[in-house]
């Protein structure tokens, strides 16, 4: 069910909540910010939402559609961010995606999956330093600083869970249900690099490329996600790596155990041979077999074929086949 949050933000003022219908009396005066935040947007509030701060119909028509590649995209002076979210929460992972304008006095959140508060922005807003005033340069970094910072905690979740699973690994021997555990910290992983790593590229846009949003005072800000964007990504790529090694280390020790499996197989089987060739052919009924004329040569037979059954297991006991 949709749901939308608008805020008015005045110099020297608190911030108090406007209708969505009245962004429009508002938007002209430079000294105001407006923040909305739309949750689970349908088409009408959308489109309302358009008409009020005009934006373009492509970066709408993005903003309702879900499964978006993470962007940056610009439309004429507001840009349209699609990035994915990650975070924690009692202990279980949940991934999201969050759309977002910027314009020159405002900045629009939608949100699409579970919930993901921007709570901590509101925060940080009403505790600014002196000279840094509210606007969309500003409240852009605390969004994007937000996301990024979520994905550290999740990061270090997996990385405990891989943890063990690797101890269980080397220790012991994984059964069915840890293998399904480290697969899914391997997808898990996919998903956080899939959101993690395109945001390097975004913010390196916009710091490039849009000064207007990255100013001066801000430059160090928006590298400062960017540093951290960079340093979640190379973690992940690093734990993706143990984690294809350890899958790749439980299958070479299942190759191992079957192979000397069928060592022992083809040991035993090579011991057993030789006594049944032997007596194999004392079933044949020969008219000339050594025991019918000479008394003791059965229990010669049975010697040699004894000595040399021991000799063959202790040659292949030496060897490891057995």
């Amino acid at each position: 069910m949709t749901s939308a949050h608008c805020l008015l933000y005045r110099a020297g003022q608190g911030p108090r909540e406007i209708p969505i219908e009245d962004i429009s009396d508002h938007i002209g005066q430079k000294d105001n910010f407006i923040w909305i935040e739309i949750a689970d947007a349908e088409q009408p509030m959308l489109a309302r939402l358009s008409e009020e701060l005009d934006l373009h119909e492509l970066a709408i028509e993005d903003a309702l559609t879900t499964y978006q590649r993470p962007k940056l995209e610009e439309y004429g002076e507001s840009l349209f961010i699609s990035a994915k979210t990650a975070q924690l929460v009692e202990e279980h992972i949940f991934f999201g995606e969050v759309h977002f304008f910027s314009g020159p006095n405002f900045v629009a959140v939608i949100r699409h999956g579970p919930s993901f508060s921007f709570s901590r922005v509101h925060e940080r807003l009403a505790a600014l330093k002196e000279g840094l005033n509210v606007g969309s340069p500003l409240v852009l970094y605390l969004v994007l600083d937000l996301i990024v910072d979520h994905y550290r905690p999740v990061l270090e979740s997996i990385h405990d869970r891989f943890s063990t699973l690797e101890n269980v690994l080397l220790n012991d021997e994984l059964d069915r249900d840890d293998l399904q555990k480290l697969y899914n910290v391997k997808r898990e992983l996919n998903s956080l690099r899939d959101a993690a790593e395109p945001m390097q590229g975004m913010v390196q846009d916009l710091i490039r490329l849009h000064p207007e949003v990255v100013t001066r005072e801000l430059k160090a800000y928006y590298r400062d996600v960017h540093d951290h964007a960079i340093r979640v990504t190379a973690s992940i790529d690093m734990l993706r790596t143990s984690a294809s090694d350890a899958m790749q280390f439980h299958l070479a020790s299942l190759t191992i155990q079957q192979n000397e499996s069928v060592q022992k197989l083809a040991g035993w089987g090579a011991i057993l041979a030789l006594p049944t060739v032997i007596f194999s052919l004392y079933g044949m009924n020969f008219e000339w077999m050594p025991e019918l004329h000479i008394p003791w040569a059965y229990p010669v037979v049975m010697l040699i074929t004894s000595a040399a059954t021991f000799l063959l297991y202790k040659r292949l006991k030496n060897r490891g086949w057995i």
